[in-house]
């Protein structure tokens, strides 16, 4: 396969960090605060953690097959029709994934911002944008996160930064929780919010210098979850844990209660839902694209961007199912929770076939040196 290598270092890790920074930013901290209380913040290093080691995985099977993404080398490994199934199911969760990030901004925006919108509308808007943006080559793909990943970051870290100081950090103690049942099944939670990094499969078949993978997953996993821990820190020690598990957006509520000094803007949620739909959108453009570029090497088509808009009615049915909040997020805890054994189980599984049987793809000896 003739493969462009066009992504450098720091684009990877800036379409990693951008992956993972999405609508799951609003109700993380009511996630960590349900699950441990004021040990949230150990939940949500752990999670990160889960994250990290599902990128690695990820990376170590990469750089033994640097020249093909995690659906093409899978049937060289476990042979055609295992890695076939596995393949669809990557597919799937991928566009389940995105309906339900789709819904959860409909969701948010109707309730906060536009109220007299019809959901629908919302979210076939963002879809309609995300799938046009998903036609685009690989080279786009990369400058478009890029471009907005310092627009996300920033804002969000002011944020955080300004809300400090109104913190209290009793609540935050004790740092350690005690039902270990419920701080597993929040550290899950937590890690299916890093999801989006499984794009780093199909990403180093692109990059100029493939051995650089390790210091890109390293980065674009360790920016997000900086800002994630920072956040799940900043609003359990502003409104406490019990508080928070009465909020259904803590990160929004956190906005509001935060000003700028010299009382120059006395709110900022109207600034970070701008900063927000950027994050939604990035996020969903990287979901999106994974799907349809691992539905068109699946199938073996020679571009993906037929597919764009092919299946933007099945995305949107499936973001229309859950008929409330409530179930709307019974749905993504779920789902989140299962996608961890395809996003972390099944590369896992790979690496260990693979390495058993010595299974490596051909080097790329003409890649660039830069």
């Amino acid at each position: 396969m003739n493969i462009q290598k066009q992504l450098t270092t720091i684009q990877t890790a800036a379409i990693l960090t951008s992956s993972i920074i999405g609508v799951g930013v609003l109700p993380l901290p009511l996630f960590a605060a349900r699950a441990a209380g004021s040990a949230g913040p150990l939940i949500t290093a752990g999670g990160a953690a889960a994250g990290f080691l599902g990128v690695f995985i990820l990376i170590f099977l990469g750089r033994r097959f640097q020249n093909q993404s995690i659906i093409q080398y899978s049937p060289r490994v476990i042979g055609k029709p295992i890695a076939f199934a596995g393949s669809m199911l990557i597919i799937l969760f991928f566009a389940v994934l995105t309906s339900l990030a789709a819904r959860e901004f409909g969701t948010v925006v109707v309730t906060s911002v536009l109220r007299k919108t019809p959901l629908e509308v919302t979210v076939i808007v963002m879809l309609l944008l995300a799938a046009k943006q998903a036609r685009k080559d690989i080279r786009i793909f990369a400058y478009t996160h890029l471009l907005y990943l310092p627009f996300i970051l920033a804002p969000g870290l002011i944020i955080v930064i300004l809300s400090l100081k109104n913190a209290e950090w009793l609540y935050l103690q004790p740092i350690w929780g005690t039902e270990w049942k419920r701080m597993g099944t929040g550290v899950l939670t937590v890690a299916a919010l890093f999801q989006g990094s499984f794009i780093i499969g199909f990403l180093i078949p692109y990059m100029r210098r493939p051995e650089r993978s390790v210091t890109a997953g390293f980065w674009g996993v360790s920016i997000a979850a900086c800002l994630y821990l920072l956040i799940v820190i900043a609003a359990i020690g502003v409104f406490g844990a019990e508080e928070i598990k009465n909020l259904l957006w803590p990160t929004l509520e956190l906005a509001k209660t935060t000003s700028l000094p010299a009382n120059i803007l006395e709110r900022l949620d109207a600034a970070f839902i701008a900063v927000w739909v950027a994050a939604v959108f990035t996020t969903l453009y990287v979901s999106y694209f994974l799907t349809i570029l691992a539905m068109s090497q699946l199938f073996r088509l020679k571009d993906h961007k037929a597919l764009s808009f092919a299946i933007l009615p099945v995305i949107f049915v499936i973001a229309m199912l859950p008929q409330s909040v409530a179930q709307l997020y019974e749905v993504i805890e779920w789902v989140g929770r299962f996608g961890l054994l395809i996003t972390i189980a099944y590369p896992a599984f790979l690496l260990l076939v693979a390495s058993i049987r010595r299974a490596k793809g051909e080097s790329n000896s003409n890649a660039p040196a830069r």
